[in-house]
């Protein structure tokens, strides 16, 4: 198959938007014979219909419809890498590409990101906040450098490394019956109505699991998608829920909840970074792996 250029593909967005040969030429600022022989090419190229004729316009066939989806793709990414590549101009000298759990990004990466910013200032980070399990695949995938997740979400086939650690906790309403212990074991708590995160944040997976080996089934009364909706809802009386200690206490300081310290083993959690490997990353993502984890990268 002869290489398909990025104006044809521009050109085929554009009939798939207007459902029209003819006011895509004008779209595109084109002759309308011109835009008819560049599909008829195409299909002649690839050996397949992309597009139903019919007297009023056109609609797509199923082949169509998975050439608009690749096309979406690759102009998406031609447009990010004309973005990237003009901020060289600019004086930007690397880029690294980051994904991170909730708890990373509110916890550790403001201060670490900033100290390397300070160290690296000619460096753009991009960050992205994902739950753990996405945070994996897109490391797997090539779609960042460096993945930080909870450490005890399985991340075969990724080099990995430790990075942080924290301590969850139960937080409760101010006036609920366990508000007063000092510290808490979660099966002291699997009889009161949770408030809990979505299904696949790794939190909500570890206590699901954690609450099946003791037997019992967690009563999720709500579950939303961040730890502030978590701790607005306990703060309302509607539950309790298990959180990062330092969220809770640091920003969250103005809601009426008590925050206990869970002593299960588990609760101690490690946050770990993980990469495809070491060699495959670029200097400037080397240089943010060995900032996070202290230099132990080998």
């Amino acid at each position: 198959m002869r290489r398909v250029d990025f104006v044809t593909l521009k050109l085929f967005i554009a009939i798939a938007d207007e459902r029209s040969l003819t006011r895509a030429a004008d779209r595109e600022h084109l002759a309308l014979a011109a835009v008819s022989k560049r599909i008829s090419d195409l299909e002649s190229q690839l050996g397949i219909t992309l597009l139903y004729r019919q007297p009023k316009g056109v609609e797509l066939t199923p082949a169509g419809h998975a050439l608009l989806h690749h096309a979406h793709n690759l102009m998406d990414n031609l447009g990010r890498m004309q973005a990237d590549l003009s901020e060289f101009s600019e004086g930007v000298k690397g880029h690294v590409r980051l994904h991170a759990n909730t708890s990373a990004v509110i916890e550790f990466l403001p201060e670490d990101l900033s100290a390397f910013c300070r160290q690296h200032p000619e460096v753009k980070i991009d960050l992205e906040e994902r739950v753990s399990t996405e945070t994996l695949r897109a490391v797997r995938e090539g779609l960042t450098d460096i993945g930080v997740f909870a450490g005890h979400v399985p991340a075969e086939e990724l080099t990995v490394y430790p990075y942080r650690q924290d301590q969850l906790c139960l937080v409760t309403p101010r006036a609920h019956p366990l508000a007063g212990h000092a510290r808490i074991a979660l099966k002291e708590a699997v009889g009161y109505d949770f408030i809990g995160l979505q299904q696949d944040a790794s939190l909500h997976a570890l206590l699901q699991h954690t609450a099946h080996q003791l037997g019992a089934v967690l009563r999720l009364r709500i579950q939303v998608r961040s730890f502030e909706a978590v701790c607005r809802m306990i703060h309302t009386g509607m539950g309790v829920g298990v959180l990062p200690e330092k969220v809770v206490r640091n920003y969250l300081p103005a809601l009426d909840v008590a925050v206990i310290p869970l002593t299960d083993a588990w609760a101690r959690r490690e946050l770990k970074v993980a990469v495809r490997s070491l060699d495959g990353l670029s200097v400037t993502a080397r240089q943010m792996l060995e900032h996070l984890i202290g230099g132990r990268a080998e």
